[in-house]
């Protein structure tokens, strides 16, 4: 009896002083930052055990606590700090205080990155390159599958992940400057541990948006793949999202606040209908149902009328441009979350670097509402004010898939392009469209056009010459069609045959694509090499006629270069009558064909194959 008594009184004993150790810091987003940043404020998010009870001090010289917060959970600590610009680097000593329990939590100020050659931009002088790292190259298969997170590879199932990585893309740089690629945009690398189900291989339902995914490699390798990259002068777009994340986000388990993500019982599924962002009309309904509805099941919503998860969504842009060297940033469903948010997003970033660049996903059908959501745009006086640079020219890609394919008329054909071109005054800058012919989430362009080798060519050559910057989805240099695998999405995600150790050829290599993939790849190639220092397409003004018969003739017009481009997809030759472009030829007496050195006289009429495209350098 007596040893049992003092057994649970040591029982006791033990479990309260347990209870009485102060509470760990879990989690402390971001993990670190900078000194001499383009900003002063740090927001930190502290998570842990009963923090919010807890209250900070520091004492370190030009940094000041300027607010701390609790919230709704009592998990969560969040705390503003002033960093001044004499504020030295080191080891930021934050105490906790609750009654008599104290935690100090060295938080790490690095300096910043002097190196030469960071955070560049991208203009109409480059040409991006799409890949999803999943699907392009596995150069580490040890990462495949990660003991404790949720999906493993699995190559017998294309709506899962197939393996490719971080290592696999330092792999194939080469290939990549190769082809005359000058900048590359990864669909996002953050973690995305989801359920095997839901096939989070795409990287758009974020788990941690501080982590690079471990099944691509690291933070640290992320970073070294951005500094090769930055090697070879070519440049890093990062894919974010700020209107969900997935639902295996570790603040699923414990909400900061209850309004951190818009309640799916009350908004449901979103009506993936962008134009209602822009409509004068439009609904509270419908408007709600766009920006508070979530994506999928699997997307939670993201409320970022919360002020400090939209200080959160910002700083976090701040820290992986700083912590990267990224040159641009491609946001995801731009027209979903709070327009106001997004608009101070954009204004802050651009403040904060300069020289950054940032394109915004609008998918929308027409011009009017895609120019809608590019700075200074014409006609806008709702309140929204944004500096967002570029946007994803969907209507233009719209334009050319159908076009196309259809029989011309005045409206139709070749004349569909000519019109959506044509209505390019609603933009504040059409030069800083992105341009495409297809992505990630779209058929691709050569299955689109019948496996019409032809039509192809005119299709690229159309993107490389005209407005904007241009934009290739992987393989398209391959004239990759559709596969049948899994889903509509996996049809048009296939992996790069040579990227795994297994496969039975490597289409990195000469030797190892077909006849057709060498002819193609070789014509894309030097196009893109040409591209790289034709001023006209660059910076050129764009001068395009009427199309006739489905030929279609414009020029880039610059002091240091001209260029003529002559898209025919008719049927039958086309004969161009010199005077009807005198305008611009009178200067010239001789056109340069870019691709076979050939001459013509454009002092007289001259003539152009059916299904072709030309370009000459005029002299």
């Amino acid at each position: 009896m007596k040893k049992s008594f003092l057994l649970t009184l040591i029982t006791l004993f033990t479990f309260s002083l347990l209870q009485a150790q102060p509470s760990q810091v879990e989690i402390v987003d971001p993990p670190f930052w900078w000194t001499q940043m383009p900003v002063n404020e740090l927001q930190l998010q502290l998570y842990g055990d009963e923090l919010g009870h807890y209250r900070a001090t520091v004492d370190y010289p030009e940094v000041t606590i300027t607010k701390q917060l609790a919230v709704d959970s009592p998990n969560y600590l969040f705390l503003y700090f002033d960093i001044s610009d004499e504020a030295l680097a080191g080891n930021l000593p934050i105490v906790l205080t609750r009654g008599d329990e104290e935690i100090t939590l060295n938080y790490e100020l690095k300096t910043r990155e002097t190196t030469e050659g960071r955070n560049m931009g991208f203009d109409a002088s480059d040409l991006i390159y799409l890949m999803m790292p999943d699907r392009f190259a596995n150069g580490d298969p040890s990462n495949d599958t990660i003991e404790g997170m949720r999906e493993a590879a699995d190559r017998s199932n294309p709506e899962r992940r197939q393996g490719g990585d971080i290592q696999g893309v330092i792999d194939q740089l080469d290939y990549l400057e190769n082809l005359g690629m000058t900048a590359i945009w990864f669909t996002p690398m953050f973690e995305n541990d989801m359920s095997p189900e839901y096939g989070a291989y795409h990287g758009y339902a974020a788990t941690d948006l501080y982590k690079v995914d471990r099944r691509y490699g690291s933070n640290e390798l992320y970073k070294e793949l951005v500094d090769r990259v930055h090697q070879r002068d070519m440049k890093v777009i990062m894919d974010m999202i700020h209107n969900h994340v997935g639902d295996k986000h570790w603040w699923m388990n414990d909400w900061p606040t209850k309004d951190w993500f818009h309640s799916w019982d009350e908004y449901g599924q979103t009506n993936f209908r962008g134009t209602v962002g822009s409509d004068p009309y439009a609904s509270e309904y419908d408007r709600d149902k766009l920006l508070n509805g979530w994506f999928v099941p699997e997307m939670p919503d993201l409320n970022q009328n919360n002020e400090l998860l939209a200080d959160y969504l910002i700083q976090n842009t701040l820290w992986w441009i700083e912590y990267s060297g990224i040159d641009g940033i491609r946001m995801d469903t731009y027209v979903y979350p709070d327009q106001k948010y997004m608009a101070r997003w954009s204004k802050e970033v651009l403040t904060a670097y300069p020289n950054f660049n940032i394109v915004g996903e609008a998918w929308v059908e027409n011009v009017p509402n895609e120019s809608y959501w590019q700075y200074d745009a014409p006609g806008v006086d709702d309140g929204y004010d944004s500096e967002l640079p570029s946007v994803t020219d969907f209507p233009l890609s719209f334009a050319v898939r159908q076009g196309l394919n259809e029989e011309f008329s005045w409206a139709n054909g070749l004349s569909k392009i000519y019109e959506t071109i044509a209505q390019d005054r609603l933009y504040a800058d059409p030069m800083k469209n992105v341009i495409f012919l297809d992505n990630h989430d779209m058929g691709r362009i050569y299955e689109t056009l019948g496996k019409d080798e032809d039509l192809f060519k005119i299709a690229y050559m159309f993107l490389m010459t005209t407005r904007g910057i241009p934009q290739v989805y992987y393989g398209t240099e391959l004239m990759m069609a559709h596969e049948n695998r899994g889903g509509d999405d996996e049809a048009w995600r296939q992996t790069m045959p040579g990227g795994w150790p297994d496969d039975d050829r490597s289409v990195f290599t000469e030797g190892g694509r077909t006849e057709q993939e060498n002819e193609i790849i070789d014509y894309i190639t030097q196009l893109n090499q040409w591209r790289k220092d034709a001023v006209a397409i660059h910076e050129g003004k764009l001068v395009h006629f009427i199309p006739e018969n489905n030929t279609y003739v414009y020029f880039r017009v610059h002091d240091e270069q001209t260029v003529m481009v002559v898209l025919n997809a008719g049927e039958e030759a086309a004969t161009l009558n010199r005077d009807r472009f005198a305008e611009i030829l009178d200067a010239f007496e001789v056109g340069v064909d870019v691709l076979s050195g050939q001459e013509v006289d454009v002092t007289q009429d001259f003539e152009i194959t059916a299904n072709t495209a030309g370009v000459w350098e005029l002299r």
